[in-house]
């Protein structure tokens, strides 16, 4: 018989515009609609005045607590505080190294919440979508100073090993449980993917009418960075008669503000260039479903792509470079796509022509992205968490 439980979620969630806040959404929306939950308490970041969270009706009851903030130094108090107050039987965290703040004090203290929660009797877990291990930092916007860098990686070794003191850290890559096990010696991680926000039905991977819209979405300015794909359709233009609309869907990276104006002026231009701006949640399938094809103009990666898994579920074809966690998603979870060598302008417009010239191939990459990402939806990531939550309770009960 099944062990329905109360779930407290650590996430950021729309319309909070902080990171992971999309993965946040479907993760909650999921373990309400889970039969072995009973109730979701998200424990989110406090919102902006006139701003609420709100939620359909289907699935368990959800209760929220906001009580935290982005660069603050009381984080860990604040969020003790809540799974005190409402008892959870298992607290989830979906977090990364920089969730808690871009501020070094308050960006490490944050990171010790998993053990102080573990410290005060509750069950705590770690979603993390990165490590330091394997991130750039020069790239990602943190420090391009090697001796900075250096100081970062051994800090960070210091808050990983905080994190790996909750009861279980979970990773959606499989290197990263290796890193971690190797190097800190860790006994308590495992693999758990990604998975795919939504299975929506299978599309018939037509090109809808109208210029063929190039898509990129996400949070810019950083390793995320759109110069080279808006000079590479200009490139593919220049050479052929593809009628094309470069979207560019999403906002700021919080380490770069301003970047997407200045982006806006540089390119002032550029015909058929078009920013969206922030994407309600409600308007993610619009976006894809409009587009011919995704690229990801990457320079590096901090973490599995949900982007990636995002185009899959909507039937489109990507244009990746074959690099870090994104090179590590391709093989171990099945996607494609055509792929470029990073920062190389042509390299990306050979790619870029070569899907939308080619529809029979773009089909195809659409359609294996499709299937790869209907092999693993968020339901079946829940019930994967369920069972590690149930064995951990267990353990606990055992060790009484």
């Amino acid at each position: 018989m099944s062990q329905p439980l109360r779930v407290a979620i650590v996430s950021t969630y729309p319309p909070g515009k902080g990171t992971l806040n999309e993965y946040g959404f479907y993760l909650v929306q999921h373990f309400r609609r889970n039969p072995d939950v009973k109730e979701v308490i998200l424990i989110a970041d406090k919102l902006p005045a006139g701003q609420h969270y709100t939620f359909d009706d289907e699935g368990c009851p959800i209760r929220v607590e906001a009580v935290w903030q982005f660069n603050n130094w009381s984080n860990p108090v604040n969020i003790l505080q809540a799974v005190r107050r409402t008892k959870p039987d298992v607290v989830l965290f979906n977090i990364q190294f920089l969730f808690f703040g871009d501020q070094k004090i308050p960006a490490a203290l944050g990171l010790q919440t998993p053990f102080l929660v573990k410290k005060a009797g509750y069950p705590s877990v770690v979603l993390l979508h990165n490590i330091l291990e394997e991130v750039d930092l020069g790239a990602a916007g943190i420090t391009k100073n090697p001796v900075l860098s250096a100081a970062y990686q051994f800090i960070g070794s210091m808050l990983t090993r905080f994190i790996l003191s909750a009861d279980l850290v979970t990773v959606t890559i499989a290197k990263y449980v290796q890193v971690l096990e190797k190097k800190y010696n860790a006994k308590n991680v495992a693999l758990v993917p990604h998975g795919s926000f939504e299975l929506p039905p299978m599309p018939d991977f037509a090109l809808p009418p109208g210029p063929m819209q190039v898509m990129t979405f996400g949070k810019f300015g950083t390793y995320k960075r759109v110069e080279a794909m808006i000079e590479a359709v200009e490139l593919v233009r220049s050479r052929t008669t593809l009628d094309m609309e470069i979207v560019i869907a999403g906002t700021d990276s919080p380490n770069k503000a301003g970047y997407l104006d200045e982006m806006k002026q540089k390119y002032a231009h550029v015909p058929q260039l078009r920013f969206t701006g922030y994407v309600a949640e409600e308007d993610v399938p619009r976006i894809f479903g409009e587009s011919a094809v995704v690229v990801f103009p990457y320079t590096s990666t901090t973490g599995s792509s949900g982007v990636l898994h995002q185009a899959g579920s909507y039937g489109r074809a990507a244009i990746l470079p074959n690099i870090g966690d994104l090179g590590q998603l391709v093989k171990e979870e099945g996607y494609d796509g055509a792929f470029f060598e990073p920062d190389n302008v042509e390299s990306l417009a050979d790619a870029i022509q070569r899907v939308l010239e080619d529809d029979t191939y773009r089909r195809e990459l659409a359609t294996n992205n499709y299937f790869a990402s209907v092999t693993l939806p968020m339901a079946d990531i829940v019930d994967w968490y369920y069972l590690h939550f149930v064995r951990l309770l267990n353990e606990r009960k055992a060790r009484r």
